[in-house]
């Protein structure tokens, strides 16, 4: 609910308008027995007043009900004043990370050793306009009779953009001898990439932290551990009580902006919470990756008439990226994206579809109805895209 200072500041009296702020001095100069007649906006003396009165209360006004009223209270603070907010209850922004992982390499023979040099560079298809790159951080050997191996990477820049879903990093741009593919996997994220930490989920964990006094025995707690490690929103992480494991026990789902986190980005939040001492004495909390649910789409694309065709490959290419930005394997897009305990609105998906693309006629999905879903992810299996006959 958005909340109007103004209206506060004039329910106790402040004006808040010139026009309100003049009719003000003009009671007050007729209570005075002022002479003064002449109340025409060109009165030398009411252009005096503007001039040294109403125009700086209006500013100071403006300033109240814009500035330093809104950013009084946690809810509507932002920027730096937010951060004073933080500081308050022991809490930082969260810096900005570069994504790491792994990508697989197939080789086109398993005869004899390959390397690969720390420094290489994997690349995707243009995203939007915009190529993301993955540097490999050491050199790898396959060594002989190995077909398949995987060697790690990381991001070329900080952010969540680079987490992107299985298959995009899929280019060498200086191709290596002996090397028919390279792709990321389904999990091939171990530290996924963070922005620095926005107004919005830094202000979520300065109000958990409100909850989180006590520190032990409860879901403020154990959010606020959980929400330190980077990529993670307070409102991405969902508990699951009723003893699991017996009394004291509780599970704790976490996803991530780009969908599921990798188990091994799992397993050190296990680590820090389960062996590291941060839980309660006598609690049996673990955490998982948020269960996923498949999802197999085939769309129908229509383009508007006499479009050329390689306008018709790009509307393709941008509608398989926006809807796989729903199902959070990209983040190029404003679309609605997939949460658990909701429903993944189809109409909505295809309104959106048609609001980025102006060459968009029409567009089918086979499904027949909206995804809805439990605890638990959709996340997609396969992905169709394809010109409507």
């Amino acid at each position: 609910m958005a909340v109007d200072y103004r209206e506060m500041l004039r329910e106790v009296g402040v004006p808040t308008t010139e026009n309100e702020m003049d009719q003000i001095w003009k009671d007050l100069n007729t209570e005075q027995g002022s002479l003064i007649q002449n109340d025409s906006k060109w009165s030398p003396f009411w252009r005096l007043m503007n001039a040294i009165v109403t125009q700086p209360c209006k500013w100071l006004v403006d300033l109240l009900a814009d500035t330093a009223l809104p950013n009084t209270f946690l809810k509507t603070a932002s920027g730096i004043w937010l951060d004073i907010f933080g500081w308050g209850v022991d809490l930082e922004r969260k810096n900005a990370l570069a994504a790491r992982g792994v990508i697989s390499f197939t080789r086109t023979n398993s005869v004899g050793a390959l390397t690969i040099p720390s420094g290489t560079i994997i690349e995707t298809p243009a995203i939007s306009g915009y190529v993301y790159r993955l540097i490999t951080s050491k050199d790898v050997t396959a060594v002989d009779g190995e077909l398949v191996f995987t060697v790690p990477v990381v991001a070329e820049q900080t952010g969540t953009a680079y987490n992107l879903g299985p298959g995009y990093y899929s280019i060498l741009p200086r191709p290596i001898p002996g090397i028919a593919a390279v792709k990321n996997e389904n999990e091939w994220l171990e530290v996924p990439g963070a922005d620095k930490e926005a107004d919005e989920p830094f202000r979520l964990r300065c109000r958990n932290q409100f909850s989180a006094v006590g520190q032990y025995h409860h879901d403020a707690a154990y959010t606020a551990d959980i929400a330190l490690f980077a990529g993670i929103r307070t409102d991405y992480i969902y508990f699951e009580h009723g003893a699991p494991r017996g009394p004291g026990s509780a599970n704790a789902f976490i996803m991530i902006d780009s969908g599921i986190p990798s188990q091994d980005f799992v397993d050190a939040i296990n680590l820090y919470i389960r062996d590291n001492g941060h839980h309660g004495h006598g609690d049996d909390m673990v955490c998982f990756p948020m269960p996923t649910s498949d999802v197999s789409m085939v769309v129908a694309v229509y383009p508007v008439a006499h479009l050329a065709e390689s306008k018709i490959i790009d509307l393709k290419q941008g509608i398989e990226d926006l809807i796989r930005c729903a199902f959070r394997e990209n983040s190029n897009y404003e679309a609605t994206q997939t949460f658990p305990f909701s429903r993944f609105s189809l109409s909505r998906l295809k309104e959106e579809l048609h609001l980025e693309f102006k060459d968009l006629k029409s567009v089918e999905f086979d499904l027949s109805q909206d995804i809805v879903t439990g605890m638990n992810l959709p996340q997609l299996t396969e992905l169709t895209v394809e010109l409507g006959v």
